[in-house]
């Protein structure tokens, strides 16, 4: 397999490109194991407690959405989990922080290695999160707004008693609409403004990014969440890239109109999710900012990570009872 490859792609106008998905299973209450127990030949993988891994990195946020709702939902026997080291070089997510800097399920250093069990042409990045097979070694999927949404609607015979339904059946319709537009301009709206390679590319994802939140503001301006008063998967997609804003994006990513602390109704809202049980133990502001400010270093080529910004107000009172 050849080397990972982690330059990010964009398009001739400079605009930011995610890389898609390449793993795509999915552990469903229909799937039925094939021989050598990988999937069936629609994808799917079988649904057994204790057989899956996900592997997450406590900077990213795409993987930190997966890592609270396992543990919202009350996953952790069912599914083990496994913290990759915050810094990657050319060889993707390590795993350094086990002892003998190996996964002690997986038996692996490398994330990238699992993915070359699974398809040894694979010369794309190696992305968290990443929900790994234990019987076979495979990567099931790195499909990560499918990946949340299947603990929610498929494992909810090993959910806790009175775990949250965090993707209701009767909204979502709505969700569904609220959630696109979220990853559009937030979620990967701050992406787009930071790897920007042109000014127009990154005015146009700067302006879709704060207009964005300008509207989450109005809307959370009368509403405890997104939804209402229940937590949803829309408020976990949030809060993640909330989380980071000051700490990353604010200066490493240039989405600096204003800073979340600034923004009265979405930084009460971000600090009371933040001492929501399920929310704030799993935020690491250290594996944060070592993370970005080391690793990207097209857009910080001297890799100092700031002292900044203080992180104090997190548990401060919030007033949104």
């Amino acid at each position: 397999m050849a080397q990972p490859q982690f330059t990010k792609e964009t398009a001739p106008d400079g605009r930011f490109v995610r890389q898609p998905n390449r793993f795509t299973g999915r552990v469903t209450r229909q799937s039925r194991s094939a021989p050598g127990g990988g999937p069936d030949e629609a994808g799917r993988w079988p649904l057994q407690p204790g057989r899956y891994r996900l592997v997450w990195c406590r900077a990213c946020p795409w993987a930190h959405r997966a890592r609270i709702v396992r543990g919202l939902l009350g996953l952790d026997e069912a599914i083990s989990l496994a913290t990759v080291d915050p810094i990657r070089d050319e060889r993707g997510w390590r795993f350094w922080l086990d002892p003998g800097r190996r996964d002690p399920v997986l038996g692996i250093e490398f994330l990238a290695d699992a993915y070359r069990a699974t398809d040894p042409d694979y010369s794309g990045r190696v992305t968290v999160p990443a929900l790994i097979d234990s019987v076979t070694g495979q990567v099931v999927s790195n499909d990560y707004p499918r990946l949340t949404l299947d603990l929610t609607t498929q494992w909810r015979e090993f959910h806790r008693p009175g775990a949250p339904d965090l993707y209701p059946e009767r909204l979502r319709p709505a969700l569904d609409e609220l959630m696109a537009e979220l990853h559009a301009d937030v979620n990967n709206g701050v992406y787009q403004c930071g790897f920007a390679t042109s000014l127009e590319a990154y005015d146009e994802a700067f302006g879709r990014l704060f207009g964005r939140l300008d509207a989450l503001s109005g809307r959370l301006a009368d509403r405890r969440f997104l939804m209402g008063d229940a937590i949803t998967e829309a408020d976990v997609r949030l809060f993640t890239t909330l989380v980071r804003f000051d700490a990353v994006y604010h200066g490493h990513f240039k989405c600096n109109r204003h800073k979340l602390a600034e923004l009265p109704v979405l930084w009460a809202y971000a600090r009371d999710l933040y001492q929501t049980t399920g929310f704030g133990e799993t935020v690491d502001f250290d594996h944060i900012k070592r993370h970005y400010y080391a690793t990207h270093t097209t857009i910080n080529p001297t890799g100092i990570v700031p002292r900044g910004p203080d992180e104090s107000g997190w548990p401060t009172p919030h007033g949104r009872g």
